[in-house]
């Protein structure tokens, strides 16, 4: 807990340098208030229902992090967040997006992400809440245009998923593999050890998927 006060620390003092010099009246305007309250309150809807089916470990996944903390980069109008949150889970949820598509046409997903929305073991409400998946990624992207990206959100993502990696591995179920901290495509690694597999997965993480995701968006969206 220690590390994320820290973490989150860092983020605030370094959050958002671009708006910060803008007049009040103006940060007002950004972000439309009526965004700001409606995704608060979905959130405020999925907590409970998630905690109930699925247990608190589930709010681990980077997925659920970033639904979390870009509420807060919408009422903060925070770039540095919402750039943060586009890195970590923007290539993942698109991915998510067509493997969900693909299950819809094709009857079953091919990758797997979304295997879960067509488990009928769910109900169908519960697996209706996911669908923010294919708005989260939208969202981010448009955060960015209005706020501008913060290239300091590559390391600021990295800080982050070095401690949640960890505490998804020391404080979830192996089954539930939450961030693949158990092996890839929902099963346990059996080729290397697992703090090892762990450790390359935290080196992974940034090197294959934050650092061309940064790449990429710095350019689309540079300031």
């Amino acid at each position: 807990m220690q590390a994320l006060r820290s973490l989150w620390l860092f983020v605030s003092r370094i959050s958002n340098h671009r708006t910060q010099s803008l007049h009040r009246a103006d940060l007002i305007m950004l972000l439309p208030l009526w965004l700001k309250i409606s995704y608060t309150l979905f959130i405020c809807i999925l907590v409970p229902i998630y905690w109930k089916q699925y247990g608190p470990g589930n709010f681990l996944w980077f997925s659920d992090i970033a639904l979390f903390v870009t509420a807060a980069a919408l009422w903060l109008e925070s770039s540095l967040l919402a750039s943060m949150m586009a890195v970590s889970v923007v290539v993942l949820e698109s991915i998510w997006i067509i493997d969900f598509l693909i299950g819809l046409i094709a009857g079953s997903p091919v990758i797997g992400l979304s295997a879960y929305m067509f488990d009928s073991k769910i109900p169908l409400p519960i697996r209706a809440l996911s669908l923010f998946h294919v708005v989260l990624p939208i969202l981010l992207l448009w955060l960015l245009y209005r706020l501008g990206y913060d290239r300091r959100a590559l390391l600021a993502q990295t800080l982050l998923a070095w401690i949640v990696l960890p505490l998804s591995y020391f404080l979830t179920k192996r089954t539930d593999n939450v961030n693949w901290v158990y092996g890839v495509s929902g099963g346990t690694q059996k080729w290397m050890p697992a703090p090892l597999y762990l450790v390359l997965l935290m080196i992974a993480f940034p090197l294959a998927l934050y650092l061309p995701t940064h790449l990429v968006l710095k350019r689309l969206f540079n300031q």
